[in-house]
């Protein structure tokens, strides 16, 4: 969440942010309550001046006026934490700040686009879709998922799964070159957690599982676990940045994404996903951001896939996002607007979201002058693995309906070709 004292200083700045975010929020209000919980501390600390003021034993007058201020200032300590509620809920519906380059626009597709590496791919035959490459070359099951699991889930078969683990061998082994540390996060956490993070893990929006009669929920990205692995925790300023490539399973619920491209393991319920994080000072935090696009960027460079790179609008900014880059792969299976086959889709993400969540979670760093103030804390995809092999399967395919496995996976899998008689 946003600073309250800086709230209070631009309230008009933080409701036009907001406005351009797509969100509206009631700033008045939020000071309002501010100004009340204020009010309320003034007077309990005064109630516990009074009673700290006796001294010696109190005569029989004495402790029925501390009963009174007793009774008094346990009342008001409720009032107060009733305040402090209503604020934090107030506080979590506004979003970041936005970075000063970030396009201003309502329009959640309207993203200027930054780079194109590598033009899409043009065949001289017709292509398939990953569906139908998947299931003439037994990679994958969506038929006893459904029966077993239910609708949007998969098993992967065969050289899908040698292709798998090979991407999350080499996302490992590129990343952590650039100095990060590899950990295997929890697929679950606190649901307080994710309410820090920015993930709403209630209402019929919500994209969380929760788990029933807990108080955990399933995470949809190690986003999650990563932004809580050092909460209430203060590091050092030599000791930062501190830099995880985390391997987790995502669960989402997919609610309200029926108007959206779903086909096959384009959007499902269970994923796997390398995700990269950071913990950074202030000063470096925009370097850290470009860091881990430029590492997306090499990864896909590395598969030889056609990516472009966009920066997302401010009506494309999810609330914690400071500034979000996505790299979006061509996907010849998918439908364009326009009804033709081939289109452009996200398949990384990383955001900067400042100091937005460290707040929250209470994760601070000490200067060297003995200062203490909130990290800064990045995240940003590796690899997402299911539409990884969608652009592997569909741009690598061939006339015959082989695979051709990108130069950089084929020591993880020791071959260079997917085809139907590898399967059998």
């Amino acid at each position: 969440m946003l600073d309250i004292a800086y709230i209070r200083e631009h309230p008009q700045e933080v409701e036009n942010n907001a406005r351009n975010r797509g969100h509206s929020v009631d700033i008045h209000k939020v000071l309002e309550y501010d100004a009340k919980r204020s009010a309320y501390i003034v007077q309990i600390d005064a109630l516990r001046a009074k009673q700290n003021a006796h001294k010696g034993t109190p005569t029989p007058a004495q402790l029925s006026e501390l009963s009174i201020v007793k009774e008094k200032e346990a009342s008001l300590s409720r009032e107060l934490d009733e305040c402090e509620n209503i604020l934090r809920a107030l506080l979590s519906e506004i979003p970041n700040l936005s970075h000063p380059d970030v396009h201003i626009s309502t329009d959640e597709n309207d993203n200027p686009l930054l780079d194109v590496v590598k033009e899409p791919i043009t065949f001289d035959f017709e292509p398939k879709d990953h569906v139908v490459l998947g299931e003439s070359l037994d990679l994958i099951d969506f038929d006893r998922a459904t029966k077993v699991s239910g609708a949007k889930f998969y098993y992967l078969k065969n050289d899908a799964v040698l292709l798998e683990q090979a991407l999350i061998a080499y996302a490992f082994q590129i990343v952590t070159r650039h100095g990060y540390i590899p950990i295997i996060t929890p697929d679950v956490a606190k649901r307080d957690i994710l309410v820090e993070v920015g993930f709403n893990p209630r209402g019929d929006a919500t994209q969380v599982y929760n788990i029933e009669n807990t108080d955990l929920s399933l995470i949809g990205t190690a986003e999650i676990t990563m932004s809580g692995y050092h909460m209430n925790e203060t590091f050092d300023e030599k000791d930062l940045p501190k830099k995880y490539v985390a391997l987790s399973h995502c669960f989402r619920t997919e609610a309200g994404s029926y108007s959206k491209y779903a086909k096959g393991i384009f959007r499902v319920h269970q994923f796997t996903k390398v995700e990269m994080f950071q913990y950074t000072v202030p000063s470096e935090s925009e370097k850290a951001h470009h860091e881990m696009l430029a590492i997306e960027k090499e990864l896909f460079d590395g598969l030889d896939l056609p990516y472009r790179v966009i920066d997302h609008s401010t009506a494309d900014l999810g609330n914690p996002a400071y500034r979000t880059f996505d790299l979006e792969a061509w996907m010849p299976g998918k439908p364009n607007k326009d009804g033709s086959m081939g289109d452009w889709a996200e398949v990384t993400s990383t955001s900067n979201c400042t100091d937005y969540q460290s707040r929250g979670l209470h994760i601070k760093y000490k200067t060297i002058n003995g200062d203490k103030a909130y990290v800064h804390m990045q995240n940003g995809t590796a690899l997402a693995l299911p539409r990884v092999i969608i652009a592997i399967l569909e741009n690598n395919q061939n006339a015959e309906g082989s695979i051709t496995i990108p130069k950089v996976l084929t020591s993880f899998i020791g071959k260079e070709t997917i085809t139907h008689a590898d399967n059998h």
